[in-house]
């Protein structure tokens, strides 16, 4: 995967497309990219979400026919504070909006406390489904603990070396380390939001094989934000994880280094012309489905 983004798809930006609930239509809106430009994304993406543990089969076996059928996959994860058990809400005091103060924090961070148990076994819930699409074979862009920057998410919005970067790194450490996943591509990601100050939020180039942004607060980055990536990257391949609008033929034009972006679900309709996702996706430096089967297994 990093080869592939590395080499043949350098200087091109590969489509993508978020699917959100209900997860019994995890194809939704990649769909509706067909249905629009009669073209695939090359990148399918999901969410292993808050809402339940069911849900997430669904997710997993779609992931591997999209594999199949040539797409990239990245999977991203509002999870729960591990100050409560899977289920958990959106928005409430014990949710993904979830705030923890510094002692609980501290607590999390630190191993073998209850805290940090908790949300060990939260990680170990996954780890089946993980290591199902390693056996498939498929390589997952794994975007975990999203926008680290911001602090709307009980895991965002503290800098420093035992802030949201620690706990990127215990995540990694845990599933790559002792649980053995060998599978996953990991994108670290923040929120476009004071770019020129997150060095405090990078766990390291030990532990990030992608840098990425989400595009909310901005229409696109400036040629400023658009550095700032680049520089800390380092080298390694950087992508628009999240974005409302297609970047357009002349975002990418001046900015070809994005190896991906993904539209998030709703917002291709919502916050896009027909005509506006057809300029993209049928521009010469766009890889779609066709493109990215083609290249990255050979033969299919």
């Amino acid at each position: 995967m990093l080869a592939y983004l590395s080499g043949p798809a350098r200087g091109s930006t590969i489509s993508g497309q978020h699917n959100r609930e209900p997860a019994s239509e995890p194809t939704k809106w990649t769909e509706k990219v067909h249905d629009i430009t009669g073209k695939y994304p090359g990148l399918w993406g999901a969410d292993l979400s808050f809402h339940s543990r069911a849900d997430r089969p669904l997710q997993i076996a779609e992931a591997k026919r999209q594999w199949s059928a040539g797409s990239l996959v990245t999977l991203m994860w509002h999870m729960c504070p591990p100050t409560r058990p899977e289920r958990c809400g959106w928005d409430t005091a014990d949710g993904v909006w979830a705030e923890l103060d510094d002692a609980q924090w501290h607590e999390l961070i630190t191993e073998g406390t209850s805290l940090n148990r908790a949300w060990q076994s939260e990680l170990d819930a996954v780890v089946p489904l993980l290591r199902e699409l390693q056996a498939a074979g498929v390589e997952v862009l794994w975007r975990p603990l999203h926008e680290m920057n911001d602090s709307w998410a009980w895991w965002g919005g503290r800098p420093g070396p035992d802030g949201s970067r620690r706990l990127y790194q215990l995540m990694h450490d845990h599933l790559v380390r002792r649980q053995g996943l060998t599978n996953l591509v990991w994108v670290w990601n923040v929120a476009d939001k004071q770019l020129d100050q997150i060095d405090s939020y990078y766990p390291g180039a030990d532990y990030v094989d992608v840098a990425s942004v989400d595009i909310w607060q901005k229409d696109y980055p400036s040629r400023s934000d658009y550095h700032a990536m680049l520089t800390v990257a380092a080298g390694k391949p950087i992508a628009l994880g999240e974005v409302k609008k297609v970047p357009s033929p002349a975002v990418l034009q001046q900015q070809p280094d994005w190896a991906w972006f993904m539209v998030w679900a709703e917002d291709l309709v919502t916050s896009n012309s027909e005509d506006a996702v057809k300029a993209t996706y049928y521009d010469r430096h766009v890889l779609n489905r066709e493109h990215v089967r083609g290249e990255l297994r050979p033969g299919s």
